[in-house]
């Protein structure tokens, strides 16, 4: 066997046993180099009903990847004359306004990531009034000071370039990138008529809790979009085609798309992410190995898609997948192939992980009281168990301190757990919190009861919307502090602006709100969060 089918019977192996371990019903995913196709491989199904094997023409809804071709498509509009990267988005849509204090907004600023406005929650079908709403917002800093991803920045860029070329998103992705590259299998927009070619996207049934593979999988909200930020459906080979243009520096098969300098831009660190991570013109920018790599993943109602290139050595993998997801696959397929091609030793692929597993479980071992209600923990090897009742419920990671309980009376929120740090640095886990319950063991020091304003108590409850991205949220209480708690169990502070309204997140930066209305008998019946109105729920 030569190495490279030694490599491909390898990450085989090890796509099998993530989509088996995280229940993962269809995958595809393609290896290239500069010159050629290297494999294209397919594995489960297209839908869990009709068991229908995914094949090389199945279509996967790539999400956020879409952003590298709104920045190709804006580049080629520079390149053309049509548009100035630093100009104002005023110079194009005069009718986009932001509230701010700061310079104007300009291309630039919304490619990168860095203007200072608001995510977006895709709360209308038509990115128009998803822009046009962005003049009910506050800019929380200079443009191009920081990095804070928008979605409705780049369905901003999708209108500027329709204004200025005169024909729809679509088209323009169509005429000017997927038909020089050859990508006559990708769809430019996500509509009826291509469902039929598209693997069924899959959602875990309970949408208000932490995912787990415990539960059921039913079918994905189904949406159709043309907006810049992410509205493409791609075949893997497709994708391959497109990541050889961008390993020969914006050329295709039939010349270049983009320009020596307009590719350099679109490559380009513009702005820090985090980690040593940098963003680009619509990709990420980043180092690994040593070498320069691109990329972005992506996200859709039942779909997540990865496309990562080591443009030194001339590599790119992509990996269309419907939810839920496999993670890991994509840097272990480029770490095998680039290991084939620099004749390097085949490295190990990592073992499934073990999220019963907690190294340091014994820190968290103890009683904790709240009120009258009393938790025990105990240790079973590196295992961390909950007493319930008749019940030992293991413990499974979701972070550091932070962990999921399979159990219904548990499974709604993750238990975190607090940490006193002391003079010499080390550190004693002292609380424990589910929820808007706060439990402390006998080694806290500290104060017992926190004062918070009565009309926070109208806040407080379950909110949902018909938005198929962030379908719901709650809003608790806790230790004196206002926090919203998204379905993944992830918290977010909540600071008080007055008149009912508050800063998502601890960072004075972040441009996200979320405002209460409809306060009838003591109880806010509607919120809106960053544009998007979410209702009071019956379900707790």
């Amino acid at each position: 066997m030569s190495k490279l089918q030694e490599a491909f019977s390898r990450l085989d192996q090890y796509i099998e046993q993530r989509m088996h371990a995280f229940r993962t019903p269809g995958m595809a995913v393609a290896l290239t180099d500069r010159e050629k196709l290297v494999r294209v491989s397919t594995y489960g199904v297209t839908d869990l009903e009709t068991l229908t094997p995914v094949t090389p023409d199945t279509l996967f809804e790539i999400g956020s990847i879409g952003k590298s071709f709104t920045g190709i498509a804006v580049l080629q509009a520079y390149q053309a004359g049509l548009l100035d990267l630093h100009a104002p988005i005023t110079d194009y849509l005069p009718w986009f306004r932001v509230q701010s204090q700061y310079e104007p907004i300009t291309i630039h600023h919304l490619l990168t990531h860095s203007a200072g406005i608001i995510g977006g929650m895709d709360f209308s079908p038509d990115p128009r009034s998803e822009v046009w709403a962005l003049r009910k917002t506050e800019a929380a800093f200079p443009p191009g000071e920081r990095f804070h991803y928008s979605e409705v920045g780049y369905k901003t860029l999708g209108l500027v370039l329709q204004e200025v070329m005169g024909q729809s998103y679509g088209d323009i992705v169509e005429a000017n990138i997927l038909d020089p590259l050859g990508m006559t299998a990708t769809e430019p927009t996500i509509t009826h008529k291509i469902r039929p070619r598209l693997a069924k996207g899959y959602r875990h049934l309970y949408d208000d809790w932490p995912k787990h593979i415990s539960q059921p999988l039913v079918p994905a909200a189904w949406i159709e979009t043309d907006s810049a930020d992410g509205c493409i459906a791609s075949t893997a080979e497709d994708m391959a085609r497109y990541m050889r243009g961008l390993l020969n520096r914006g050329r295709g098969p039939n010349g270049p798309v983009l320009s020596e300098a307009s590719y350099g831009l679109l490559t380009q660190p513009m702005i820090v992410e985090e980690n040593n991570w940098y963003y680009g013109y619509g990709v990420y920018v980043f180092e690994d190995e040593g070498f320069a790599h691109i990329g972005h993943g992506g996200d859709m109602p039942g779909y997540a898609a990865y496309m990562w290139l080591d443009l030194d050595n001339g590599l790119g993998v992509v990996v269309l997948m419907t939810q839920p997801d496999a993670p890991g696959i994509p840097f272990v397929a480029l770490e095998l192939l680039r290991a084939v091609y620099l004749n390097r030793p085949l490295p190990s692929t990592p073992p499934l992980p073990d999220f019963t597993c907690v190294e340091n479980a014994a820190d968290s071992a103890g009683t904790y009281r709240a009120g009258d209600k009393t938790i025990t923990l105990t240790t079973e090897g590196k295992q961390l168990l909950l007493k319930h009742r008749s019940e030992r419920i293991v413990l499974e990671r979701r972070g550091d301190d932070c962990f999921y309980l399979n159990h219904p009376d548990w499974g709604r929120y993750l238990l975190r757990f607090g940490r006193a740090v002391y003079g010499n640095g080390n550190t004693k886990v002292v609380e424990a919190f589910h929820g808007s319950d706060w439990y402390t063991n006998d080694q806290y020091i500290g104060p017992r009861s926190f004062e918070y304003p009565q009309e926070w108590d109208a806040y407080l409850g379950h909110y949902r919307s018909h938005n198929p991205w962030e379908s719901n949220f709650r809003v608790i209480v806790r230790k004196g502090k206002l926090l919203l708690v998204w379905p993944s169990g992830e918290e977010e502070a909540l600071a008080p602006l007055g008149n009912g309204e508050f800063r998502v997140g601890e960072e004075d930066f972040s441009p996200e709100r979320l405002l209460f209305d409809q306060v009838v008998n003591d109880q806010a019946l509607c919120t809106n969060l960053s544009g998007c109105d979410y209702y009071r729920f019956f379900t707790p």
